[in-house]
């Protein structure tokens, strides 16, 4: 059909309604006159989809029943079909909305989302999805979109080239508190007394409540409440020898729900075989450090005592033999007892002359 075609419809007697008409298609003789020729009588504008095209119609308010009407198309491209089956997945405050592909041979197909929250909804306002407008894909992360616990909206419509579909609508808005939670996976060991577990990171949304207890009738069960998932977590001392079992549960606040807990995992506690081997070690450690710090003061000090004192060798001339010690060797009661006077200028005098006069 192009631009210009028309089809002819009939209006039934049970179909007449003022203001507002269906017609369903029928095929015949174009026409333009009122029954019995007469002219067209006042008409009102109205659409329809013929074949997944939408028209716009001329009907007379008051044609009578078997007459027919002229319609002209609005354009001479054909809409696409809209995106059909729209379901939105949620695990673990992860959401994730899907469709059904628009099939189009040789052609590749685009799809925009739009989202609406509570109060988008009482002004009539759509926003386009942060992740997928436009997208190729048949799904699209919202977990980002929905910011709060309310109803929120969704609707897709296709696009290829210059054409694009109506937009079919999620069939019940979607709250995050209908999320399925799943148990936590975790991972539990040993480390010398310490029972250690490391949970899955679910998000920052989520928490995890912990509960241990020494495998055996009536014991005692211990929480412990942990805020993030992701790293190794040490839940205490435990006793040498006892096996121990662990369960958790994933929480979230935002949603006042928590999900089942996890298939409990127990371990042995070694005891303290492993303690006592480490000792030895940082024994035998300690040991050989301390011999070489001892070793090293001494060969400081070896090294300080050369630098600052250093030993003097006498020549052989000067050192002091068995023979001269017997030359210079007197007793001290031999030796004469000298008394040092001073002389007056005369005795200096008179010593002279007497010594040069003999």
């Amino acid at each position: 059909m192009t631009l210009l075609d028309t089809i002819t419809v009939t209006v039934t007697a049970e179909e007449q309604v003022l203001g507002t008409r269906r017609e369903r298609v029928k095929g015949g003789r174009r026409a333009a006159e009122g029954p019995d020729g007469a002219p067209g009588l006042p008409a009102k504008l109205s659409c329809l989809k013929f074949l997944g095209v939408q028209v716009q119609t001329v009907v007379p308010l008051w044609a009578y029943p078997g007459h027919t009407v002229f319609i002209h198309r609005r354009s001479g491209v054909a809409l696409l079909p809209a995106p059909q089956n729209l379901t939105v997945l949620s695990t673990n405050m992860k959401h994730l909305l899907t469709w059904s592909p628009v099939a189009q041979p040789r052609e590749t197909v685009s799809y925009s989302v739009e989202y609406q929250g509570e109060y988008e909804s009482q002004y009539k306002i759509w926003i386009p999805s942060s992740q997928c407008s436009p997208t190729d894909r048949l799904e699209c992360d919202v977990t980002d979109d929905i910011a709060t616990t309310v109803p929120y909206n969704f609707r897709v419509r296709a696009m290829l080239g210059s054409q694009t579909s109506p937009w079919s609508t999620l069939e019940h808005p979607f709250n995050r508190n209908s999320t399925v939670l799943t148990p936590p996976r975790m991972k539990v060991t040993e480390h010398g007394l310490h029972l250690v577990i490391k949970l899955e990171d679910l998000g920052p949304q989520f928490e995890f409540l912990v509960v241990y207890s020494r495998m055996e009738p009536n014991a005692t069960e211990h929480f412990k409440v942990v805020k993030s998932g992701g790293s190794p977590l040490h839940l205490g001392t435990m006793e040498p020898g006892a096996m121990y079992c662990v369960k958790a549960q994933a929480r979230v606040n935002v949603i006042e729900r928590h999900s089942a807990f996890s298939q409990t995992q127990c371990v042995e506690i070694q005891g303290e075989s492993l303690p006592l081997a480490l000792a030895l070690v940082a024994f035998v450690g300690f040991m050989v450090v301390l011999m070489v710090v001892l070793l090293f003061i001494w060969k400081m000090g070896q090294l300080l005592r050369y630098s600052c004192c250093p030993s003097v060798v006498l020549p052989d001339t000067l050192k002091i033999t068995s023979l001269s010690q017997k030359l210079i060797g007197c007793k001290q009661e031999e030796v004469d007892t000298c008394t040092v006077a001073p002389l007056s200028s005369e005795h200096l005098l008179g010593a002279w002359l007497l010594q040069h006069c003999k």
